[in-house]
């Protein structure tokens, strides 16, 4: 192998971690929000599914990717509000319900998303990253995602929120004690319900990207599983919004893998590289969720029986 296809397998990969990661980012970003407050939505997959849809039909309706985004974000939120809205009642089981949520959230999407699968919708901008390269390789490769700054501004921010205001504070303790936070004469569930559908906000972003950007198309394959990747991916930040990110570009490098090889004409085992996200999503549960044991800055209430 030349220099040449060296540098466009690297490339590929790279901008395979930058392309297919974006959804992963999102996801892990909102599912950190939600646990940071106290509650897990497994039903962040659903999330990611019907945003995925919304998104598409948005643009194509609106003839605007950017008001796509805004309306697959505005349907991951409503889906996440019901979510925390049916686990703040009393012997309700977050996990129960976010399966439930799961299941009808992409039955939802896969029902109103039939007239999609055909019709082309506009596309979000790509930034070229690549333009220093003469190999046409290398600049596909480095076509990036219009969302991805937007995602790790996002994670920035969020970062910064925990630790330095006093919402952020806020979502930390009711996340850590509910007792103390009810002591203090804040609403538990109220917080909770806040931070699940603006998590589920955050997460719908990660939709439009898969259905607007890469693969650029609707069809009920559309997430494999990302959404539920993404509590794994929290677990291996340790709940922290900047290690998110690369977490999710580490699992969007590993999905890039198959496709970067196939870029410069190495088709062996195509599918056995496909599943190198999924072998580190059992990887990481096997390393960290160890019984009898608490996973290093996992808040307080999500170590309880609810």
């Amino acid at each position: 192998m030349t220099a040449d296809p060296w540098i466009a397998l690297a490339a590929g990969i790279v901008g395979g971690a930058l392309r297919v990661g974006v959804p992963f980012l999102f996801v892990s970003l909102g599912e950190c929000l939600t646990e940071k407050s106290g509650r897990i939505n497994l039903g962040l997959e659903g999330v990611l599914v019907l945003s995925a849809m919304a998104s598409f039909g948005g643009a194509w309706l609106t003839g605007s990717a950017w008001l796509g985004v805004l309306i697959g974000a505005a349907a991951g939120a409503l889906l996440a509000l019901l979510h925390g809205l049916l686990c703040s009642l009393d012997g309700v089981n977050d996990v129960a319900t976010g399966i439930a949520l799961m299941l009808f959230g992409t039955g939802l999407a896969f029902y109103l998303g039939k007239p999609l699968i055909q019709p082309q919708a506009p596309q979000l901008p790509a930034i070229p990253l690549g333009d220093w390269s003469e190999n046409p390789v290398v600049r596909s490769a480095l076509q990036v995602n219009a969302l991805v700054p937007l995602g790790i501004v996002l994670a920035i921010a969020m970062g910064w929120a925990f630790a330095h205001t006093r919402i952020g504070l806020l979502v930390r303790m009711a996340g850590d004690s509910a007792n103390a936070t009810r002591a203090l004469g804040y609403s538990v569930a109220g917080l909770r319900i806040a931070a699940t559908t603006a998590g589920g906000f955050i997460a719908g972003l990660g939709g439009a990207s898969l259905t607007l950007f890469y693969p650029g198309s609707w069809n009920e394959g559309i997430s494999s599983g990302q959404g539920l990747i993404a509590v794994a991916l929290v677990i291996f930040a340790r709940w922290s919004p900047l290690r998110c990110i690369g977490a999710a570009l580490l699992f969007g490098g590993a999905g890039a893998i198959g496709p970067a090889l196939q870029s410069i004409g190495v088709g062996w085992g195509y599918h056995l590289f496909n599943t190198v996200p999924y072998v580190l999503t059992l990887l990481i549960l096997v390393l960290t969720c160890r019984p009898g044991s608490v996973a290093a800055g996992s808040p307080g209430e999500l170590s309880s029986t609810r």
